[in-house]
């Protein structure tokens, strides 16, 4: 039997999507997730945000002391091994933890009023029930601001990530928040939480009998239809605030109104990791069902103290790239375009294939996207190929023009603009030239311009 990527895994692969395909299956084309990573590497660029890489696996006991050893995800969901040294180790199932150990290894915390802005492009791993929207390895972008408590860092966290779904085509989404409330107005509202909820103990699910003793606030994002009831009249987490995190939550509301974010306040809702207080904010979008949160995060104040570091506020998000990619899919946006050779070299003899390997090298080193033929095909093979990846240039590689070489401008259907003959030593000026013409004229889109 042939192999086959583990449940709950995708491979993500080159070339076109098929239009007949479920759009659950055709996201997973590369030319896809770069135009997504290169849209939110840009707005974090525009930022002043850093990109940072931490290791796929870390120590098990970063994720108990950081996400919580009764979280689900601790509990049910990690990918844990023993290494060959004996060494408890687990898959990261999320990428704030591994971020913060990183900060606080390196010392990047210290000094008068530090101020750490990354992000990083992640994959995670969680077992859990496959299901649209939801991989036991899934992919993440996500942003962290540590080193700042007040509430201009939440703002301005949330504004990266409006702006990041904005420009991939994400408009039609809704901003919810909360405040999940400090260590000081927590306790109050566990303990009203527990007196509400215990006459309906009873009726409610497995899971939330088992949150209801060790992770309470977890009930209230149930989705489970046993628990609606009991959830519909539950006290409310904003009624219990400390002064202190009802005037961050107010300015963090004016901040947003400021910029002409708008936003929604869901008294419901909480995040499903131990460290988050005060903020919590998800972006909804009603195309994925149940699964139909595309970012979310909030803020995490101890944290960093928690893992040895100083005792200075963060807050973060992360946003899955398959359910971005998913909702684009669903509702038939593009999300990137494959990007294809700009010129096609054509040569029929060895010695023409000759010359045509070194003028591709030459504009390749030039910035422009260049291909021959590898197979030693007829002429008629090689022009399927140039019309079928859609390239705007065809170069055709003579003996008899033996200084020169003749370019065909393409619009498609085999139509030919302008056909002309250029010096070989002077093609990729030329070729860059006709390109930014036809860009400009509106003939082509920017793919095909020089990489600097």
């Amino acid at each position: 039997m042939p192999y086959q990527a583990p449940r709950g895994t995708h491979d993500i692969l080159p070339g076109p999507a098929d239009p007949n395909q479920e759009p659950d299956q055709r996201l997973f084309r590369s030319f896809k997730w770069q135009a997504i990573e290169r849209v939110f590497r840009d707005v974090c660029a525009r930022f002043g945000v850093e990109e940072i890489r931490t290791p796929i696996f870390e120590d098990t006991a970063l994720f108990k002391r950081s996400v919580g050893e009764q979280t689900d995800i601790v509990a049910k969901e990690t990918y844990d091994l023993v290494d060959r040294g004996g060494d408890e180790l687990t898959l990261r199932p999320e990428g704030t933890a591994g971020v913060m150990r990183a900060l606080v290894e390196h010392n990047l915390l210290v000094g008068q009023n530090p101020l750490v802005r990354v992000y990083y492009v992640n994959s995670h791993f969680r077992y859990e029930r496959p299901q649209r929207g939801r991989y036991r390895q899934h992919h993440q972008v996500g942003v962290e601001y540590v080193g700042e408590s007040g509430p201009s860092a939440d703002v301005e966290a949330i504004a990266l990530g409006m702006t990041y779904l904005a420009e991939i085509g994400l408009e039609d989404v809704e901003l919810q928040l909360n405040s999940v409330g400090s260590p000081l107005s927590r306790p109050r509202h566990r303990e009203a939480l527990c007196d509400y909820l215990r006459p309906f103990l009873p009726r409610l699910s497995e899971d939330s009998q088992r949150r209801f003793e060790t992770n309470p606030l977890r009930i209230l994002d149930s989705k489970d239809e046993r628990d609606q009831e009991a959830i519909a009249g539950a006290p409310r987490m904003l009624d219990y605030l400390d002064d202190e995190s009802r005037e961050h939550f107010d300015a963090v509301q004016a901040g947003l109104r400021d910029l002409g974010i708008p936003f929604s306040l869901n008294p419901r809702l909480v995040r499903g990791l131990d460290y988050y207080q005060r903020t919590a904010f998800e972006v909804v979008h009603g195309s994925l069902g149940s699964q139909n949160v595309v970012l979310g995060g909030g803020r995490y104040d101890g944290l960093v103290a928690e893992l040895g570091g100083p005792a200075v506020g963060g807050i973060g998000f992360g946003s899955g790239i398959e359910r971005a990619l998913l909702i684009l899919e669903s509702l038939g946006r593009e999300s990137g375009a494959r990007r294809t050779a700009a010129a096609y070299l054509v040569a029929r003899s060895e010695s023409e294939r000759v010359v045509a390997r070194q003028l591709a090298m030459a504009l390749r080193q030039a910035g422009l996207r260049a291909e021959y033929d590898l197979q030693g095909r007829s002429m008629k093979a090689q022009m399927r190929s140039a019309n079928g990846s859609g390239c705007p240039l065809v170069v055709f590689v003579r003996d008899d023009l033996p200084e020169s070489v003749r370019v065909k401008v393409m619009l498609g259907h085999d139509q030919e603009r302008v056909e002309f003959d250029v010096a070989r030593d002077g093609l990729a000026v030329t070729l860059a030239q006709q390109l930014r013409e036809g860009v400009a004229d509106g003939l082509w889109d920017t793919r095909w311009l020089p990489v600097a």
